[in-house]
């Protein structure tokens, strides 16, 4: 079988690479937060966003705070 010549690109390098730098321009700039317990990083994306003045927790430390609430609750009415 023989091989195809290369096609001449459509669109020139320069041009595309122009293209390629304008769309970076326009990204947000996400600020990366990192929970205040352990350090890692917290996405955004994780949760629903948390009242002003809270905490910021990845996802394992959030978990973590919750089982710990779960557990208060059920020692205190066992305590009634």
């Amino acid at each position: 079988m023989k091989k195809k010549p290369a096609a001449e690109p459509i669109i020139s390098p320069q041009i595309l690479e122009m293209a390629k730098k304008s769309v970076e321009a326009e990204r947000p700039v996400t600020a990366v937060k990192h929970c205040t317990v352990c350090g890692a990083s917290c996405s955004p994306f994780n949760a629903p966003k948390a009242p002003e003045g809270e905490e910021d927790l990845c996802w394992v430390c959030r978990r973590l705070k919750i089982s710990a609430w779960r557990e208060s609750d059920q020692q205190m009415s066992a305590q009634e």
